[in-house]
């Protein structure tokens, strides 16, 4: 069996991280073995549930992959044995395009067979509390099995269980307003896991509370009786990649990445190499191929452009035609300048032309579908990747070497890409295309 509970949200901003990081270390320390995952193309949030467990969390997307390929990484994920924990996105119903729940939390609970329970804080609310509940419970098919009450005062919480269960759900407890806990957020969301001070400490306070307030008996009961599951990830390209290092930027500036990408590399033969951007002075020894993920590199751009050695080594290394990758925050790191929110600019890497900078608006947000424009490091003319983007920031030529479509049938051109070099602002997601990742892992030993 794969026992797994989903724990969703009314909305953004209703403590689906809290929650679902403080169960997630409570059962922890109880020896329970666990694996998280995330709906959704999030970055930020499996970071939390990495640090309460020590185990990489993993996302499940149902955009990206499909619904075979979603319940394929599950089982492959959960060995026997151990409970899933995966933690929705936005609102339980919100879905691509905003008028379906497809791709929404809803829908990779009914997909994979996963109870759900959905955290809700009752500010402002009484018996509307019931209400609202009963409105998710029954507005769509759904696994909808209960309800976490979050920031709710101690000795209310007798009151706003009453009132919750006239919803037709059961309540498995509820998290108290612990503000020493609290996750504090920036433009892209929470502030990722490494930058929050004493965060074992604020999870174990989180488990604490979890372990008095929340019925996680309960909760693994509930898990236990999730359905069996059926399906399988598509296949990846033959090992193509025997020796290879690969580079990958990974520090506080460039933390963004897909878990799952990472496997990938791994079973094209691929070896991960980290280095640090930040602090590193060289490129990591015998490297074969680089990869720069995004991230915040605009709060960190002067000590990017105080690390002038590493600059020099990727722009040199890139001109000599070492592959690269490079996804929104690497892509700025590439430009010759980066204007940080408050206009300072700061020197990068100088690999392509011209001043990136940040923006005080969201730019693009949301996933799209890239189609080659013509053969490239990654792709032959006319095959597609799904991806996703997110910054706010903007470039003096976004590039035009894909087109990127979104669901609701916006397009636009972008990316840059030559024979050893992509760079653009969407994130890509390589089971989505596996040969993509070969490509790429192929230039490495080539270069090799």
């Amino acid at each position: 069996m794969h026992d797994r509970i989903l724990i969703a949200g009314t909305g953004s901003g209703c403590g689906k991280t809290t929650v679902t990081s403080a169960v997630l270390r409570a059962l922890q320390r109880r020896g329970v073995p666990l694996r998280a995952f995330k709906c959704g193309p999030d970055y930020i949030d499996p970071m939390f549930h990495t640090a309460a467990l020590g185990v990489p969390s993993r996302n499940l997307d149902l955009f990206f992959e499909g619904e075979a390929g979603v319940r394929g990484q599950l089982r492959r994920a959960l060995a026997p044995g151990s409970t899933g924990v995966i933690e929705g996105a936005m609102g339980f119903y919100d879905g691509i395009s905003g008028m379906t729940d497809t791709a929404s939390a809803a829908h990779l609970s009914r997909a994979t067979g996963t109870p759900a329970v959905l955290a809700v804080r009752p500010q402002g609310q009484s018996l509307s509390l019931a209400a609202v509940l009963e409105g998710f419970r029954t507005f769509a098919p759904n696994t909808l099995s209960g309800v976490l009450l979050n920031g709710v005062p101690r000795g209310m919480y007798p009151y706003y269980r009453d009132i919750a269960g006239q919803s037709g759900l059961r309540v498995y407890g509820y998290l108290p307003d612990l503000p020493e806990s609290s996750l504090p957020s920036r433009h892209l969301g929470l502030v990722t896991a490494q930058e929050v001070g004493g965060l074992r400490q604020k999870l174990d306070r989180l488990a604490d509370a979890a372990e008095e307030c929340i019925d996680l008996d309960g909760l693994l009961a509930l898990a236990a009786g999730a359905e069996p599951l059926t399906g399988e990830t598509a296949p990846l390209p033959p090992a193509c990649g025997a020796g290879v290092r690969i580079a990958v930027a990974q520090d506080a500036a460039f933390c963004f990445y897909y878990e799952d990408n990472f496997d990938v590399l791994r079973a094209l033969g691929a070896e991960i190499v980290p280095f640090s951007p930040l602090s590193d002075a060289a490129l990591p020894p015998d490297t074969h191929g680089l990869y720069l993920g995004g991230g915040y590199p605009e709060l960190h751009a002067a000590r990017l452009a105080a690390n002038a050695p590493l600059r020099d080594a990727v722009r040199q290394a890139a001109g000599r035609g070492l592959p690269t990758l490079a996804e929104c925050g690497g892509f700025l790191y590439l430009h010759e300048t980066l204007v940080d929110g408050d206009g300072a600019a700061h020197p990068m890497a100088g690999v392509l032309p011209g001043a990136a900078r940040m923006t005080a608006r969201l730019q693009r947000f949301g996933y799209i579908t890239l189609t080659a424009q013509r053969d490239s490091l990654l792709a032959r003319t006319g095959e597609t990747i799904r991806a996703h983007e997110f910054h706010y920031a903007c470039a003096p030529d976004s590039g035009s070497a894909f087109r990127a479509d979104k669901p609701n049938g916006k397009s636009w051109p972008c990316a840059h890409a030559a024979a050893s070099l992509y760079a653009g602002f969407p994130h890509l997601y390589f089971r989505s295309n596996p040969d993509f990742a070969a490509r790429f892992v192929r230039a490495c030993a080539a270069w090799r």
